[in-house]
């Protein structure tokens, strides 16, 4: 009922940059939070960037001040700006939003992309 597609990933040279895309669509009736999340080759799943409806925004002390997330409420999209690119950037990247969906009644899901490569090499 819900689908949440990620795009722009892709491999870049370390201190490149790259923007990564993330569109909801189904049968929305209110997003709340929006993120971004990341996992390496035998890592864990770990936050990458946040947004609340409101506006707020935090990040992992990681990439603190070279990533940026943004989001168009109105076209149910969240960015991902990504800048000065590590090699430890690699990952499978995943959209992640909180989402009230509506069918016969209204119920809150957790929801999630399928992910889209990012790998930062020479």
């Amino acid at each position: 009922q819900v689908q949440l597609v990620e795009s722009g990933g892709g491999l870049v040279t370390p201190g490149g940059s790259l923007r990564l895309s993330c569109a909801a669509s189904g049968s929305i009736f209110r997003i709340y939070g929006m993120g971004w999340y990341r996992q390496a080759p035998g890592k864990q799943r770990e936050l990458v960037a946040a947004t609340t409806s409101g506006g707020s925004t935090n990040y992992s002390d990681s990439v603190q001040g070279r990533f940026t997330i943004s989001r168009d409420i109105a076209k149910k999209m969240v960015f991902l700006q990504m800048n000065s690119l590590k090699p430890e950037d690699t990952a499978i990247y995943y959209c992640n939003a909180e989402i009230i969906i509506q069918s016969t009644t209204f119920y809150r899901r957790d929801c999630w992309g399928q992910g889209t490569q990012v790998t930062v090499s020479s």
